[in-house]
């Protein structure tokens, strides 16, 4: 992928080159890919080759920033040296993508519905933007209108709430961090969800 026309059209302009300075600092391999459902993005290092990031290529430029900069927070603390074995989201991956957020928390980056969410979040922030209801919902504006335009995010349903996911009806239950417990009915057996997973309530 050539990195500056690539990324420019994915991310909002006014971040571009940023993103572009990271891409060249870090010689990290990015590849946009086709959505999951699981995930927006993640980061992996395997033993003799470059680093890889992914992010999903059917996200609004303001999400696909956010995840951008959420997977090279994990490149910068894995590159760090250490003695200790550090958690995947803990207090060294938050200092990482705090700093690797501020030079674009500004409203010529972020429209202000988002930027206020988005700093609350990133005072402290999770494993995925998912768990954060009020910001899922300020970056759900800017997607594109789709098949999705009557769904919802998981995050958003009610304890109790039948809903669709994958063509399966489920029980929407409690919020286990970023994922929630659900029990599909038919089988009666227990699934958990990605948080941020749009979904279809039923009436």
């Amino acid at each position: 992928m050539e990195k500056p026309n690539a990324l420019a059209s994915f991310v909002p302009a006014t971040a571009a080159d940023y993103c572009v300075t990271l891409w060249e600092q870090y010689q990290f391999e990015l590849r946009i890919v086709r959505p999951r459902r699981t995930r927006l993005g993640d980061f992996t290092q395997k033993p003799r080759q470059r680093p890889r990031i992914t992010v999903n290529a059917n996200l609004n430029p303001y999400s696909f920033l956010i995840t951008y900069l959420h997977e090279i927070a994990h490149h910068v603390v894995y590159t760090t040296p250490t003695r200790k074995k550090l958690a995947p989201h803990g207090p060294e991956w938050k200092s990482a993508f705090r700093e690797l957020l501020r030079p674009v928390l500004n409203e010529d980056v972020f429209p202000a519905d988002i930027l206020l969410p988005l700093c609350r979040y990133a005072a402290n922030p999770k494993a995925s933007t998912g768990s954060d209801a009020y910001l899922v919902e300020a970056l759900a504006r800017y997607n594109e209108p789709d098949a999705d335009v009557n769904k919802k995010s998981l995050l958003h349903l009610n304890e109790g709430v039948n809903f669709v996911f994958q063509k399966r009806e489920f029980i929407r239950g409690p919020l286990r961090r970023t994922r929630v417990l659900c029990i599909e009915k038919s089988s009666n057996r227990r699934y958990t969800i990605p948080a941020h997973a749009l979904v279809e309530e039923c009436v």
